[in-house]
């Protein structure tokens, strides 16, 4: 899963991927629609892979929240943000059980299954890096006890 590249712009609507960037813009696009637009140093921009759940040990990283969602899923479509607000808690405290309840405001829990679901439409949810990720631990392991 890579997240890289994709971006939340405050007051616009839903996740964006970087394109181009020029002077003194940023050229997006949508990945709900593929429109592409403009975005200034004015606006409000959020990179998901700097985005982290706040825990009562330490922050999680976005990134590991949603391999755990996709894992529950299996790659499909989350719960949607509409749903209600009890049942989001309920499947939030299933994948990430020590979330800090007092941090993590209802919107926010809201936001984190949206997006979810953008990056599952657009074909970004995926485990294949995780498993290389996985291999290559092993074989560094497998090499150390050869040492």
């Amino acid at each position: 899963m890579d997240l890289s590249g994709v971006i939340s712009i405050s007051g616009k609507p839903g996740l964006f991927k970087v394109v181009a960037q020029s002077k003194n813009n940023i050229i997006v696009e949508s990945l709900i629609d593929n429109k592409r637009i403009p975005a200034y140093s004015t606006d409000r921009i959020s990179a998901l892979e700097d985005i982290s759940i706040y825990t009562y040990e330490e922050d999680v990283p976005l990134k590991q929240v949603y391999i755990s969602l996709a894992k529950k899923e299996d790659c499909k479509a989350g719960p949607s943000h509409k749903e209600s607000l009890n049942k989001l808690t309920a499947y939030l405290e299933e994948i990430l059980p020590d979330y800090d309840q007092d941090r993590v405001y209802p919107s926010d829990i809201k936001k984190l299954f949206q997006w979810y679901n953008i990056l599952q439409k657009a074909g970004l949810i995926t485990l294949e890096e995780e498993k290389e990720e996985v291999k290559e631990e092993e074989t560094k392991e497998v090499k150390e006890e050869k040492k």
